[in-house]
């Protein structure tokens, strides 16, 4: 793959995620029964910092779950015969709250759909928004993103490549072209 372009930096990054938790304030009239559940592996880090920018406008902390969709993909028998069985436990109470799922890249929305099943298994939310860094178009689902980082409307052909601090060690959000 050939880098087409570096779509946000670090301070991009940084305010894309200061705006995204505005306006989760904003949607919700503030803060109270709101949780985050980041997927894994790059919406948890994602959702922890959105966590830590609310508590810093509104002085009060928002728990912070994580979600494994493994055993809810779609596609788990293309996976392999026997797939890992991780634990379940998304880490906080969604019953009546207003969960806010969280991950770095929205594109035919299947993860987002295994997402939303894992979290109704934990318990029945008093309604699921969500959050991501990137939409890059192509839906297979009617799933629409409430708050975007940044539209980047892509062909097939090309690949987003986000890198986040905790895992990768650098903030970048980079198209490919194949």
């Amino acid at each position: 793959m050939n880098l087409k372009a570096i779509l946000l930096d670090e301070e991009a990054i940084r305010r894309s995620l200061v705006r995204i938790a505005h306006e989760i304030i904003e949607k919700n009239k503030g803060v109270d029964d709101i949780v985050l559940i980041g997927i894994k592996r790059r919406g948890y880090p994602l959702a922890k910092r959105i966590s830590a920018l609310i508590e810093k406008f509104e002085g009060i902390k928002v728990p912070v779950g994580s979600v494994d969709i493994t055993l809810y993909r779609d596609d788990l028998t293309d996976i392999g015969d026997k797939p890992t069985v991780k634990e379940s436990d998304i880490g906080v109470t969604v019953r009546n709250k207003k969960v806010i799922i969280v991950d770095d890249v929205l594109y035919t929305c299947r993860t987002v759909r295994a997402a939303i099943e894992a979290i109704m298994d934990s318990g029945r939310p008093e309604n699921i928004q969500l959050a991501v860094l990137i939409d890059r178009g192509h839906k297979e689902l009617p799933i629409r993103a409430d708050f975007v980082g940044k539209n980047v409307p892509t062909s097939k052909l090309e690949n987003i490549g986000v890198e986040i601090l905790e895992i990768d060690g650098t903030d970048s959000v980079k198209i490919y072209e194949r």
